[in-house]
């Protein structure tokens, strides 16, 4: 978020951009820890908009910031198992279609067809679309930085945010672990940590923090090519192909708040399981690697963009698990609301931070 911001507010013109980064290397935070999934299938016309915003900029990106993201559309297979699952997906397509996106609702039989080598003899019905896919989370975050610095964006590693100066009710600066910064406007981008961000300038931002993990097999020749993206959405069990094998998470259900990121390895053991039942062929299978990260979670599970009560403070966070796949556009309308004061790309102002306080929420459904 933070770089696609930077990015496309120096596209603007905008001079004296600082990104200032915690970590000693950039991505190495929420977006570098993600699977890198990209889809159109949600269940709110916001989010399939913010899609349809957000891709075709991932498509077009080694065009014009000139680096390669692979970009695979492999597609998105969703399976439901159960009834009501099963009903939502029927209604999820109806609704993608009428946007213009072609989603595809398969029957039990076609989405056994179409995964011959896993065991799905409960599925109900699936949902396809094949320009969902995957892409690679840090050539992105890379592309946007190099193009950001070139229009003269400052870029700082190492640089923790340890305040916000307020002076009269507006943004005055920013403290950090390597001296100040003056500054009269912030955009708090700061995605599992934008909570804890807000609080330094006396902001309540609704953002939960929830681990989530996956890892990675040894190479599994029997997994074709054109493997798609597929979710046992009940479980929220999903599986993609990672180089010559495959990359595996599940979402934990007791999973406590929290900003631990080490392998829970007791419930590597539960996904493994969950993973061995639905596609045999993985127990051949050698771990190659594992880590976890943070979904920055809302009440609602929508994103959060605009302004505050503090006045140069903005805020871009809270996409609860997908917010990589919508970081390109998001930059932008933020770009255009910190100009302008208002959302030019897209109108996503219902999603702003006031919406809590009021009751607007709009409830995603497809969160895996």
């Amino acid at each position: 978020m933070g770089a696609s911001a930077a990015y496309h507010l120096a596209r603007h013109g905008v001079k004296n951009i600082v990104l200032l980064e915690k970590e000693h290397f950039l991505g190495q935070g929420a977006t570098g820890r993600c699977a890198g999934g990209v889809r159109y299938q949600f269940s709110t016309s916001i989010n399939i908009r913010l899609s349809q915003e957000s891709l075709p900029m991932l498509e077009r990106f080694n065009h014009e910031i000139g680096q390669d993201i692979n970009y695979r559309q492999c597609g998105y297979l969703l399976v439901a198992t159960n009834e009501k699952d099963a009903a939502i997906f029927k209604h999820n397509v109806e609704l993608q279609n009428s946007l213009g996106v072609p989603t595809q609702l398969l029957s039990a039989e076609e989405v056994r067809r179409r995964l011959p080598f896993m065991n799905f003899k409960d599925a109900l019905c699936g949902t396809f679309n094949q320009k969902d896919g995957t892409v690679d989370p840090n050539s992105v975050v890379m592309g946007y930085v190099s193009a950001a610095q070139k229009s003269g964006v400052q870029v700082f590693t190492d640089v923790e945010v340890t305040g916000v100066d307020l002076k009269g009710g507006r943004v005055a600066g920013v403290q950090t672990s390597q001296g100040p910064v003056e500054t009269r406007m912030i955009l708090n981008a700061a995605g599992p940590w934008s909570g804890q961000i807000g609080q330094m300038a006396g902001v309540h931002i609704p953002v939960i923090p929830l681990r989530r993990q996956m890892f990675t097999t040894s190479p599994l020749k029997e997994v074709p090519a054109d493997f798609p993206f597929v979710i046992d959405f009940a479980r929220s069990l999903y599986f993609h192909r990672e180089g010559e094998g495959l990359l595996i998470g599940m979402s934990n259900q007791e999973e406590k708040p929290g900003f631990v990121q080490s392998v829970d390895e007791n419930f590597e053991l539960i996904n493994l399981e969950a993973a061995i039942q639905r596609m045999p062929l993985v127990e051949k299978a050698q771990r190659a690697s594992h880590w976890a990260g943070l979904y920055e979670v809302t009440p609602d599970a929508h994103p959060i963009y605009g302004g505050t009560e503090v006045n140069g403070f903005f805020v871009c966070t809270g996409f609860s698990g997908h917010g990589f796949m919508h970081g390109p556009v998001s930059g932008k309308l933020m770009s255009e609301y910190m100009l302008d004061g208002k959302f030019s790309s897209l109108d996503v102002s219902m999603l702003d931070l006031k919406r809590f306080e009021e009751g607007r929420q709009i409830q995603e459904y497809n969160v895996v």
